[in-house]
């Protein structure tokens, strides 16, 4: 994929001195001119490129494998692809997908520890060979399925530092591994590698070093047995965005080099790769959402008399919400950044807001009491880094429409990723650490989180 066009990838290719912001307001006034106000994203694909540059210069021997699940968006893939990243797919479809867009089998890996024999049988007409598993029945289906796939071995990790947990549902203990090992050597089959996830969001770049750690010894375990292993799976965790004194991208890459270098150093020969999934899309989108409704509701402080202290708290109702793309936000207190598309005049008030999706289900919360100026009806709201799980895990619920997104890219960032494409090997590294302006990029404070599961119940 060395020759292409905007067109190939389904996007507009920007003006020069266009942003994002104008691209947005422009599509407002499109649709007021067309009497329609429906939601929609918009998608800087350029986000990506610089979002890949930047994790080439700071983990240069982790090759990322993106986790389609977290965006399978068409121009998401394919502008990865182009860039030379591998895939980590868990079903017919996600391959499929990633195929059909020229990408060789050898960069993909069937992640999904839990398989069906068509999928595994139709991983093996496409050619695709590495394969996780975590137990003995994996391996018999295997064996039955697949010729000659590449093994990795998925083990438990500590993941307690991280907001979502994977080891209940994935990855064999370690204590379970030798029998696993061995069984997989009766059933003739080979393994390469090891891989791990410590839970996504994770909050303590030291977890990764332990866990590398513990690949390390599957690795030896693994040479008793007889298997020269050459394979290893940091698997995801990453952040989409970095929040000060929370979670930093260049913190955890220090970490995961300082590991590598001590337990699987440049010398041991061992392909590293990774499989990030909200890492690369989540600040190239933006969500634009209008306000259908409100309603303003008066918060008395005390009781005593009717003098007491008073506070104007805003319900706004927006045409998008849980159902639809903010449906990650019910599984823990992500972050949502919520503004006013109008511009705000120096010293406007502003008033603790709630902002309700349009959905007829009463727990259709987005966030909760975060303070926003006075926004009327008919205007809009603007949600900043929308690219991770919004896409994929929408529903038409109520029977609302999902919103549609363009996609745009500037000049700068086309030409970019334009020359890495060409480019192979050594010579793609060292372009992907040309750009200057990787420091400037997806650094936000803390925003607003949905606290309706907090409160006793209420969001059962």
């Amino acid at each position: 994929m060395t020759t292409f066009t905007p067109e190939d990838f389904g996007f507009t290719l920007l003006e020069d001195g266009t942003s994002v912001q104008d691209v947005i307001d422009q599509k407002i006034d499109t649709l007021r001119a067309e009497e329609s106000k429906e939601a929609f994203f918009v998608a800087d694909l350029g986000e990506v490129v610089r979002r890949y540059q930047l994790w080439v210069r700071e983990i240069p021997r982790v090759t990322p494998f993106y986790a389609v699940k977290c965006n399978d968006s068409p121009p998401i893939v394919k502008t990865l692809a182009a860039l030379g990243a591998g895939f980590d797919c868990a079903s017919k479809c996600e391959m499929e997908q990633v195929t059909s867009i020229g990408v060789d089998p050898s960069r993909i890996i069937f992640s999904h520890t839990i398989k069906p024999p068509t999928y595994l049988k139709y991983a093996t007409s496409l050619g695709i060979q590495k394969m996780t598993f975590d137990n003995e029945a994996e391996l018999v289906k295997i064996a039955q399925c697949c010729e000659n796939p590449k093994l990795v071995l998925r083990i438990t990790v500590d993941d307690t530092h991280s907001m979502f947990s994977m080891s209940t549902k994935f990855g064999a203990k370690l204590e379970t591994c030798p029998a696993l090992l061995k069984r997989a050597q009766e059933l003739g089959l080979d393994v390469i590698g090891v891989s791990f996830h410590v839970g996504s969001y994770c909050m303590d770049p030291v977890s990764y070093t332990k866990a590398i750690e513990n690949a390390k010894g599957i690795f030896d375990l693994a040479a008793t047995i007889g298997y020269k292993m050459t394979f290893l799976d940091l698997g995801g965790g990453y952040p989409g965005f970095d929040i000060p004194d929370v979670l930093h991208f260049k913190q955890m890459a220090v970490e995961i080099n300082l590991a590598l270098d001590k337990y699987f150093p440049v010398s041991s020969e061992v392909q590293i790769i990774s499989e990030p999934g909200r890492y690369f899309p989540s600040t190239a989108y933006t969500l634009a959402v209008n306000v259908v409704s409100k309603r303003v509701d008066i918060k008395k402080f005390s009781d005593d008399n009717d003098d007491g202290a008073k506070e104007k708290i805003v319900n706004y109702f927006v045409n998008d919400g849980i159902h639809s793309s903010f449906r990650f936000v019910i599984f823990h207190d992500t972050y949502v950044l919520p503004s006013a598309q109008k511009k705000s005049k120096p010293g406007e008030c502003v008033y603790p807001s709630t902002i309700f999706g349009q959905t007829c289900d009463g727990h259709d919360l987005i966030v909760e009491e975060y303070n926003l100026p006075d926004i009327q009806v008919g205007q809009w709201m603007i949600f900043n880094h929308m690219g991770a799980y919004s896409v994929t895990t929408a529903t038409n619920f109520n029977g609302f429409p999902m919103p549609k997104t363009n996609f745009v890219m500037t000049p700068i960032l086309w030409k970019q990723l334009q020359e890495i494409s060409a480019k192979a090997g050594q010579d793609r590294l060292k372009l992907c650490c040309l750009n200057a302006d990787l420091d400037s990029v997806c650094t936000v404070m803390p925003g607003p989180t949905r606290k309706w599961r907090a409160k006793g119940g209420e969001g059962k």
